[in-house]
Formats: structure tokens, C-alpha cells, sequence
């Protein structure tokens, strides 16, 4: 497993793809449970927490000198973050 974090170019689109699909898995079994059990129906924090993953990687990535990796997630967070309040406003 670390040899392949290790082979991961520092590059800010290496850490835009990884940023842009961790959320999604999570986040779509979140979604899932929310329309199914009736308790979950308002629990948008789920959906935070889901997009809180990249804050835990980026932290990772900082740590390994993978600076560049590390910008490239914390943008795509902030787009995760915009949806989220785009979802919540409409």
C-alpha cells in the first residue's frame, strides 16, 4: 500500500482526482441511507463528513512532502464544500 502513495506524482491534478473521488464513495451510501431510513432523512451532516475525508488526506499528504498533491485536494474540497451549500440553500 505505501508503495503505491509513494508512486503518486506530486502533481495538484494527482491530488484533484484523488480529492474529487474519495468523497464520492462514502458519500453515495450516505445518500442511499438518508433516502431509505426515515431518521437520516435530515442528517446533512453525514454529507460533511463524507467531504471531511480530504481533510484527513490532505493532512497526510503534507506530511509525506507531497505538498503539491495536498493543494490539489484541499481546492477540490472547496468545490465539494460550495455543492454541499448549494444543495442545502435550494
Amino acid at each position: 500500500m505505501m508503495e503505491k502513495i509513494k508512486a503518486i506524482k506530486n502533481t495538484v491534478w494527482s491530488g484533484v482526482g484523488i480529492g474529487a473521488v474519495v468523497p464520492l464513495f462514502p458519500g453515495a451510501l450516505v445518500w442511499f441511507l438518508m433516502q431509505k431510513v426515515v431518521v437520516l432523512k435530515k442528517a446533512d451532516l453525514l454529507l460533511i463528513g463524507c467531504i471531511a475525508l480530504n481533510a484527513f488526506l490532505m493532512n497526510y499528504f503534507f506530511k509525506q512532502n507531497k505538498d503539491n498533491v495536498a493543494r490539489g485536494i484541499i481546492s477540490i474540497t472547496f468545490l465539494w464544500a460550495f455543492a454541499f451549500f448549494f444543495y442545502k440553500v435550494l
